[in-house]
Order: C-alpha cells, then structure tokens, then sequence
C-alpha cells in the first residue's frame, strides 16, 4: 500500500545470551578438596562414624546369637507344637493336702472364705465344686453383721450338702462368710491365721489342693489368663475386653480348653469372668468352650447364680 523507511540501523549481527544469569563456581579444585581432607574435625568426625558402625555391628551379632537359644512367644517358640505329655496333670490325693495345708493334728482342716454378696466370686464356687469332687468337704455358709439382706440363693451357693455326719468323717471344712469387704479374703491356718486376698490368689490355692502339676512354661501361661481375666476382662475396659476375647478365641483355635487338653485354672477364672462382664455375642472357638465349661458338673452352681 506504501512505503516506510527502516526503524532500526543495521549495524551487524546481535549477541544473544546463552543463559539467563551467571554464578560463581561452586566447584572445588583438587587442591581445595585435598585441604579439606586433612580438617582435623572433619577426620574425627570420620572416625566417630566408623567406630559407631563397628559396634553396631557387634551388636547386632550378639543379639544375633541370643536369638538362637533364647525362646520367645513371638519368636521361635509355638506353644502349640508344645508336647502335650507335659499338659497331663498328676493327681494327688491326702499326702498333696497334707503338703498344702499341713498335717492334720485331729482338729477338721477348715478354709474360711469371706466375700462381698454384691461382686460374688464365681470362680471360688466353681473351684469349690471340683475340691468337693476329690475329697469330703464339710460346706457351710453363714452371713456377718456387716450385710443385710442376703438373696436366698446365696445362702445355698455351695449346695445342699450332707451335715448328718460327724465332722471327724470329713477331710476338709470350707466355710464361706458373706461379708462387706472389697476384695475376697481367705483365711486357712488357725494358728498363724494366714490370710490371702484377691480372687485371683485365692482360686490359685483352691486349685493347688487338687494336686494337679505342670511344666513352668504351662503354669506360667495358666498364670498369665488368670491375670487377664481379673485385670482386663472383669474390670477392664470395653477395648480391654474385645482384646481379650480375640486373643481366647486364638488360643482355642487348635485346643478344646485354654491351655492344652485338660481344664485348668485358666478355664474356670476366664469363663467366670467371661459370664459376669456381661458381653454379647462370642467368637465360635469361644462359644463352643463356653458350652463345654457348662457341661461340666462343677460349673452348676455358677449357672445357677447367673440365672
């Protein structure tokens, strides 16, 4: 359309920049790292390091080593390919309640029980029913001044009983005192008058009169539940519970009872625990033993209660 003249002088060639800024260089010769090298903090820094990695690695050799002969229960060791020979209980008869109780002088050996009617100790019950089954009990309950208004069913607890006999014809007196106490407490020698508190610790006793004896890994495993059942399944929290029965439905995975073949201390103190946190609904492993503890005789009197 027209013509204009040039707006810019031609004057050569323009230099474009091959970056957008300039910086020092950060690299060091081989002069400067050689100086570096010999810093005298820098090379103690160097040999803190590598005497730390030096025993570290000792360290980890020992424990190493400790780990092939020491057993843990989540290690090495599984306690269901324990051999069940060790489970089997022997049974003791009067020379194992002479041992527990000491010698009888002629005077009728008598444990004397005191607990509370408002937290009645189900397991004591149970436990009483499997001491009745060994030796010939003479069972009394009486009530302190402390309570009132016993149930009647309390009064029975330890069962009718046959008291037509001289007291001479019995090995074992168990007298149960409903009393306002906080705990259940156990009174079993005259002459010293020994006292042992907690449900837990009584049931331990009771159950030593049975003369039944294990290996140390299944007594302390029998421990172990009993803890569990008074601490964390009775008055622990609903979190503690739920804890509880998964790891109980996990024991009862490849066993009948709680610790191995045969009923033990654990079983009685867990599933009394178990009918008295008042939970609903259980795992299968744990509905089936639940229902095995009740087809047992001595578990009766605790059904009984619970009703």
């Amino acid at each position: 359309m027209y013509k204009v003249n040039a707006y810019h002088q031609d004057e050569g060639a323009v230099d474009l920049p091959t970056c957008m800024y300039k910086l020092a260089n950060v690299h060091r010769s081989a002069a400067d790292v050689q100086g570096a090298s010999e810093c005298p903090a820098l090379q103690s820094l160097e040999s803190r390091q590598t005497e730390i990695l030096k025993r570290l690695y000792e360290l980890k050799s020992v424990v190493d080593g400790l780990s092939k002969t020491v057993l843990t229960p989540d290690a090495d060791l599984d306690v269901a390919e324990i051999n069940h020979t060790c489970l089997l209980p022997t049974i003791h008869t009067a020379a194992n309640l002479d041992s527990v109780l000491g010698k009888s002088s002629g005077v009728l050996r008598d444990i004397v029980i005191n607990a509370s009617p408002s937290e009645v100790p189900l397991s004591l019950l149970v436990l009483h029913g499997l001491v009745c089954e060994q030796y010939k009990v003479l069972s009394t309950v009486h009530v302190h001044s402390s309570v009132q208004n016993v149930p009647s069913k309390l009064w029975n607890c330890l069962g009718e009983g046959n008291h037509c006999r001289s007291r001479r014809e019995y090995e074992l007196g168990f007298t149960l005192v409903w009393k306002d106490v906080h705990k259940p407490q156990m009174k079993f020698s005259i002459q010293s008058m020994c006292s042992i508190e907690g449900e837990g610790n009584v049931a331990r006793f009771l159950f030593a009169l049975l003369g039944r004896r294990y290996d140390a890994v299944t007594s302390t495993r029998i421990d172990n539940w009993v803890d569990v059942a008074i601490f964390q399944l009775k008055k622990g929290s609903s979190k503690e519970k739920a804890a509880v029965l998964r790891s109980l439905n996990s024991a009862l995975c490849k066993n009948p009872w709680v610790v191995g073949v045969d009923l033990t201390l654990a079983d009685v103190v867990l599933y009394c625990a178990l009918r008295q946190a008042e939970i609903d609904g259980f795992p299968a492993n744990v509905q089936r033993w639940v229902k095995s503890c009740e087809n047992l005789a001595c578990f009766n009197l605790a059904l009984k209660l619970l009703k």
